[in-house]
């Protein structure tokens, strides 16, 4: 199950299934019948004589991909690479200095800013995604918080006090 195998959902799955569909243009054209190809290929015969018929009709380029299914994206590459760069400026610098946090709803709000756009808190998430952010759970300090006294106290007070509860 060659074509089957991995759905290609990604760029990647899509020019692998565009290859196998060029290999078979190149089998019609060779004369040989859409059994011989769906054998060879390792594809469905359904597979098999849909492309026959799309390679008759409009040859080779009829077999090219379509792209990525589903909508246009809202966010162009170069408004992604702009807001990438302004994301990694951080949250201050867009306004928000009493929270170092970069949330959904406060880049949708940059979004707006800066593409005169709004969009949905599901099309933030998917830019997100395409720039390959993760969700991250923010680990929540003190401001006042004190590196050097934390690492003596770990190193020369908690050894101590776990020897006094041991006797």
């Amino acid at each position: 199950m060659r074509y089957g195998d991995g759905g290609g959902v990604n760029q990647a799955g899509r020019v692998r299934r565009e290859q196998v569909r060029r290999q078979a243009a190149q089998m019609f054209a060779d004369g040989r019948s859409a059994l011989d190809v769906a054998a060879a290929l390792e594809v469905s015969t359904k597979s098999a004589y849909q492309w026959r018929r799309a390679w008759v009709a409009d040859g080779e380029q009829a077999l090219a991909s379509k792209g990525a299914p589903g909508p246009d994206t809202i966010l162009s590459d170069a408004q992604l690479q702009l807001l990438k760069v302004r994301l990694d400026a951080g949250p201050a610098a867009a306004g928000y200095g009493e929270d170092q946090r970069w949330t959904l709803a406060r880049i949708g709000t940059l979004i707006a800013t800066l593409f005169h756009r709004r969009v949905s808190v599901t099309t933030v998430w998917q830019a997100m995604r395409r720039l390959g952010y993760t969700a991250q759970q923010p680990i929540h300090r003190a401001i006042e918080r004190d590196e050097q006294a934390i690492t003596h106290w770990r190193r020369y007070q908690w050894p101590a006090l776990k020897e006094s509860r041991t006797g």
